[in-house]
């Protein structure tokens, strides 16, 4: 708490009257002019007379401060990146292409689909994009002031379209990397070694799910999902990724490194996307109001996935964040109430195996008969070289990503993201207008993609009492006959029975504990009658229930116990491992010595904290010894970790060789601490250089020079936690994943709420709010996120008036 307090005060004590700047500029395509208040923390405040002029100016916002962000998304959704970066690109684009939502394949409009994420959707939609398309068409004629990005890859943006914005491909979708996991796993180890290893849940019988493998396990054993998995990767520039945990990956020298550097980035995006949220009611709030906080927690990027914007017009007030790619706002609050969200698993991805004809492998069995594939020929540019001729491929199920020749197979994947309104947060559109519970509720029936928890506080009103709720909501098809954890045949016999309808997915209102808290984990229960409608596999319910926890002391809260426990650093985990060396000797001094830290540790992973650095390397030391000793070494490259949840299972068993190994793996631990940090246990606090930090590199770092390196990386700076943590910080020593943005809301008054947004609003480092955020982000600081506007124009650092 010492270190939020100052951070936020020192925002909330500054000078609210300040010199400010102004401007009038011309943005051919609005109706009226338009007011954007940008506040010191580089948050625009649109105040817009209508609702087109408010999202063409929400667009052209947006493009302002994102544009080579947003250009990148143009290219991926479209699959021209090779035209950009060349060759190398030419899967990713493939498998852009084979997966891009078309409205004729879905048997409806262009229209029909956009009106499903608001009934003004066409018109919302149009104008984001018009807006966009004003900014680039604007900076076009002076193509010197374009972001750097553009000078360095010699490129220009290019124009929007309604296509882009609904495009899927960064979708967090299904499992179907691990459907095919499973799959091999099965034909390894057998069913039953599966479930003993993998932690599905929930379910009471031991035989269940049902993993029956009823394809050639085999033939699973190729690079079935070579073209999937090319186009859903970061991109790479010159050997370096967008992504914090590939800045050092380099360019790969075999195949099968740059396999191992795909597996590496899906397992451990997986493993950290995930998220924190949860809400109170009145009786439960030092205020008496609704309280909310949400963390989503994606990869630590600059840009910052996360665009924070408020939005103004007649129908129209609503603030928070959402994707810079997307008009409305995703998570935020309005003037009636606020909305959050989290993973929720649902499984809209399936892999099915055909057989195809061997005199002409464009026709796959089904029902009997051979059926023809559809067909698709387009031409890919490519920087440098001739376009080349792609032959896309689809059968009644979905993109084919992988012909199998040798054996006449095909293998195509059955993607739910493909169908109707499936385009991720757009439904938020719909949200941002909600007025109680039952609005919100039924504006969570339209959302898709991806599954969520999404949770609501809302302010009482004249005649009605405050109301909170949760609503999982998610595409989730109905499996009659099978679980959809392996694949399965192609051939008619193992087909979706619709989707279930979202008012059936798990829900509450205004329960009797007086919260709702939600972290990935699991909240079905085993009775839950639609079971192959959602998720097998979940988070750990680590983060969940150290927020249970807290919640559940008996104290009312308030914005300062929000924000410490968004912050929170405590250990479950630790909790329960370290009370199991409390009676055993080591036969090492060193190792008694480490073992005197634990002994007297509070199990939170402070930054300036040694034993948490002692725990973290050998609870490390412990989950590698157990996953060696329990998963074959055939499966291992398929089965890359084990669950805590699995290994505490092993650990909490009393026997001698248990208590062997949490001795051995101790040794093991300060062995390590000691190369990398030295002897001297003193100097092994948890967040430093050498151990726990955050380094931001930008993704093209490796083709500017030092002064521009300077500019648009961050230098190491400690952190605490990890992947368990409330405060999840990723498991890696260098933090890959976590919170970026933040949000906590006292539905009692809206100008109390804070928020972040690491490590700032724009992508330009040429913009004061490039990085400015990132210093107070670091010390889990926040700033007011003003509603009212006399508070934000206290508060203005400039103001842009748009005319037509």
């Amino acid at each position: 708490m010492r270190q939020l307090l100052p951070v936020l005060i020192a925002f909330l004590l500054a000078p609210y009257c300040h010199a400010q700047s102004s401007q009038t500029l011309q943005a051919p395509g609005l109706k009226q002019p338009v007011e954007i208040i940008r506040d010191k923390w580089g948050v625009n405040h649109i105040y817009a007379k209508n609702e087109h002029d408010l999202f063409f100016a929400q667009g052209y916002s947006a493009a302002q401060d994102r544009l080579f962000q947003l250009e990148i998304w143009r290219r991926q959704a479209t699959g021209t990146v090779a035209e950009l970066l060349g060759p190398q690109e030419i899967k990713r684009d493939i498998g852009a292409r084979l997966f891009r939502f078309r409205s004729a394949t879905a048997h409806v409009s262009l229209e029909q689909e956009l009106a499903h994420y608001h009934p003004h959707g066409p018109q919302i939609v149009r104008a984001f994009v018009d807006g966009i398309n004003a900014y680039i068409t604007q900076i076009l004629k002076t193509p010197e002031k374009l972001p750097f990005e553009f000078q360095v890859l010699n490129t220009k943006p290019g124009l929007w379209t309604p296509e882009v914005v609904i495009s899927r491909h960064q979708g967090l979708l299904g499992n179907i990397r691990d459907e095919l996991n499973y799959g091999r796993l099965v034909k390894l180890i057998g069913p039953d070694k599966l479930r003993e290893l993998e932690w599905f849940h929930p379910t009471a019988d031991p035989t269940k799910p049902d993993l029956t493998l009823r394809v050639n396990g085999d033939e699973l054993f190729q690079p079935i999902l070579e073209l999937y998995e090319a186009f859903r990767l970061p991109i790479k520039f010159q050997g370096v990724a967008t992504k914090a945990d590939e800045d050092e990956a380099g360019l790969f020298r075999k195949p099968a490194e740059k396999q191992q550097w795909v597996d590496n980035w899906f397992d451990t995006n997986k493993q950290y996307t995930g998220s924190n949220n949860w809400v109170i009611a009145g009786d439960k709030s030092a205020s008496g109001y609704p309280m909310l906080a949400n963390d989503p927690h994606r990869s630590v990027s600059t840009p910052s996935l996360r665009y924070w914007v408020h939005l103004n017009a007649p129908g129209w007030n609503v603030v928070g964040a959402g994707e810079p790619t997307l008009p409305g706002i995703s998570v935020g609050h309005n003037d009636y109430g606020a909305w959050g969200l989290t993973i929720f698993e649902t499984d809209n991805e399936d892999l099915y195996v055909y057989e195809t004809n061997p005199a002409n492998p464009n026709l796959y069995r089904y029902k009997g008969s051979w059926v023809p594939m559809k067909i698709r020929i387009e031409m890919i540019p490519v920087k440098g070289e001739q376009a080349v001729k792609a032959t896309l491929k689809y059968t009644r199920h979905g993109p084919v990503v992988f012909e199998d020749s040798v054996h006449h197979k095909a293998y195509a994947i059955r993607s739910g993201s493909l169908d109707v309104g499936c385009a991720p947060y757009l439904a938020s559109l719909r949200m941002n207008q909600a007025r109680n519970w039952a609005e919100f509720r039924q504006a969570c029936y339209f959302s898709r993609v991806p599954g969520e928890n999404m949770i609501w506080a809302g302010r009482p009103t004249v005649g009605k009492p405050a109301e909170i709720g949760w609503q999982a909501v998610g595409l989730a098809p109905i499996r009659p006959n099978f679980t959809g954890l392996v694949p399965v045949p192609g051939d008619g016999r193992f087909e979706w029975g619709g989707y279930l309808p979202i008012s059936k997915l798990p829900n509450k209102h205004n329960p009797p504990e007086g919260y709702v808290v939600t972290a990935n984990n699991n909240l079905t229960s085993v009775t839950y009658p639609h079971r192959n409608a959602v998720g097998w596999t979940w988070s750990g319910p680590s983060r969940a229930h150290r927020i249970e926890e807290v919640l559940n002391d008996g104290k009312r809260k308030t914005m300062t116990d929000f924000m410490a426990l968004q912050a929170d650093y405590l250990s479950i985990p630790a909790r329960t491992l370290v009370p199991l060396m409390k009676d055993l000797v080591s036969i090492s001094e060193r190792t008694e010595q480490a073992t005197a830290y634990l002994r007297r540790w509070d199990y939170k992973l402070d930054p300036n904290s040694v034993a948490a650095t002692i725990y973290v390397a050998w609870e490390g030391q412990l989950k590698q010894a157990v996953y060696t000793q329990k998963v074959p070494v055939s499966a291992q490259p398929y089965l890359r970790s084990l669950s805590t949840k699995r290994v505490l299972d092993a650990l909490l068993i009393p026997t001698p060789a248990r208590d062997s190994l949490l001795l051995i793996c101790m040794d093991k631990a300060v062995a390590e601490l000691t190369a990398r940090l030295g002897t001297d246990m003193d100097d092994w606090s948890y967040g430093q250089r050498k151990n726990k930090h955050i380094t931001i590199t930008h993704p093209l770092s490796g083709m500017v020079d030092k002064a521009m390196r300077e500019k648009i990386n961050f230098s190491p700076v400690a952190r605490g936690g990890y992947g368990e943590t409330v405060n999840a910080t990723s498991s890696n020593l260098n933090q890959t994943h976590g919170a970026t943005f933040r949000i906590l809301v006292d539905t009692e008054d809206w100008d109390r709420t804070l928020g972040i947004n690491s490590p700032g609003q724009s992508g330009n480092p040429a913009s004061p709010y490039y990085g400015n955020l990132f210093p107070t982000w670091a010390e889990n600081g926040y700033f007011p996120v003003f509603f009212s506007k006399e508070k934000i124009q206290a508060v203005a650092d400039g103001t842009t008036v748009l005319t037509p």
